[in-house]
C-alpha cells in the first residue's frame, strides 16, 4: 500500500503565497494521477488540482490562476504553489493517488492553511 506525506502549510496573510509539498512512496510515482483536494471546517472535501502522468493538470474554477499543481517525478513529489491567498482558501489540504481501482487510491495526512485577513 502506498502512502502520501504532505508538508508546507502554514499561516500566512492574504495575498500571500505557500507552496505545499506530497512525497509519495509504495508506487510507481511516474504513470500516477496525483491530485490535491481540500476540506474547510464544516465543508464537504473538494478538488483542486489534478495532474496526469503526463503532466497535464486540472483545476477547481476557485484557483485557477492563482494555484499551479506540478510533479517531480525524480523526486516522487507532486507539488502545490498557492499565490494570492484568500482566507476562503483557508482548509486542510490533503494529496492524493487517484486510481480507478478503489485500493489503489490513498490519501495524505492533510497539512492546514490558514490564511488570515
Amino acid at each position: 500500500q502506498g502512502q502520501a506525506v504532505e508538508s508546507g502549510g502554514g499561516l500566512v496573510h492574504a495575498g500571500g503565497s505557500l507552496r505545499l509539498s506530497c512525497v509519495a512512496s509504495g508506487i510507481v510515482f511516474s504513470t500516477s494521477t496525483m491530485a490535491w483536494y481540500r476540506q474547510a471546517p464544516g465543508k464537504q472535501r473538494e478538488l483542486v488540482a489534478s495532474i496526469l502522468s503526463g503532466s497535464a493538470t486540472n483545476y477547481a474554477d476557485s484557483v485557477k490562476g492563482r494555484f499551479t499543481i506540478s510533479r517531480d517525478n525524480a523526486k516522487n513529489t507532486v507539488y502545490l504553489q498557492m499565490n494570492s491567498l484568500k482566507p476562503e482558501d483557508t482548509a486542510t489540504y490533503y494529496c492524493k493517488r487517484e486510481s480507478r481501482i478503489a485500493n489503489l487510491a490513498f490519501w495524505g495526512q492533510g497539512t492546514q492553511v490558514i490564511v488570515s485577513s
